[in-house]
């Protein structure tokens, strides 16, 4: 729970009303009680505003004459609630260690503050970095490298050769550095293309529940820094996705 003073303290925005009014959650404008917090980040949305029972709203500085609570104000409400969700979302943090039921390799490396979950397998020489999670049944194969801060959910798989950066999330059943589709035709039918290449993943990179990603020919599959990608994604091998490019759901 937060004051709505400490709120635009940690939201960094200025704020009109009542500084010690407390807020407990997020809503939306026509759902919101007096003791949440909603947004008017869509100029449709203003026939809402005014019958809003919410204890504050996050909002352009021009609306703020309009609104029955009080107001949090910025240029860019969107941005500023999407801030405001890491305030009240709940914490998993998962615990530091390797769960007994989990499968490690002794040349694996685990750094100090790592986290390997119950039937996670981790495979010779890998190495996941200080703070990495792994979740129950995660995957990481021979010479990957997981690093530090990513969080992997349950079931991902991480194949050989795959290098994920830092502070990267990684959804439940991704998988990461499978073959490419490659084959060529030979007289008695398709003749397999052995796929050299990894995957390199830079940080802060998000990937979505089921998303495949291919690992390269001869080169390396590439996802920059700062990429999102949403659920149920392909990205085939050898494609290179620049930094901060956002990729929505069921795309190839």
């Amino acid at each position: 729970m937060y004051s709505l003073e400490e709120l635009a303290a940690e939201l960094g925005v200025a704020f009109s009303g009542d500084g010690a009014r407390q807020i407990d959650g997020l809503a939306t404008l026509a759902a919101a009680g007096p003791g949440e917090l909603a947004f008017l980040a869509n100029r449709k949305y203003l026939p809402q505003l005014a019958a809003t029972a919410a204890g504050a709203v996050i909002l352009q500085p021009e609306h703020a004459a309009r609104c029955p609570a009080d107001c949090l104000l910025s240029d860019d409400p969107y941005l500023v609630y999407a801030r405001a969700t890491r305030l009240f979302a709940p914490a998993c943090e998962p615990p530091p260690g390797v769960h007994p039921r989990a499968a490690v390799d002794p040349t694996a490396r685990i750094e100090p503050g790592a986290s390997i979950a119950a039937n996670a397998v981790v495979e010779a020489g890998a190495v996941v970095e200080r703070g990495a999670a792994l979740g129950a049944g995660v995957f990481v194969g021979r010479g990957s490298q997981i690093g530090a801060g990513s969080r992997l959910w349950p079931n991902a798989v991480v194949y050989h050769g795959v290098l994920i950066g830092r502070d990267c999330t990684i959804h439940g059943n991704a998988g990461i550095g499978a073959e490419g589709f490659g084959f060529a035709p030979g007289p008695a039918g398709w003749e397999k293309v052995e796929q050299l290449g990894g995957v390199r993943i830079g940080d802060r990179v998000e990937i979505g529940a089921g998303t495949t990603i291919d690992r390269g020919a001869l080169e390396d599959t590439v996802i920059e820094d700062g990429v999102i990608i949403d659920n149920l994604v392909q990205v085939a091998h050898n494609c290179r996705i620049g930094k901060n490019t956002a990729i929505a759901g069921c795309t190839g």
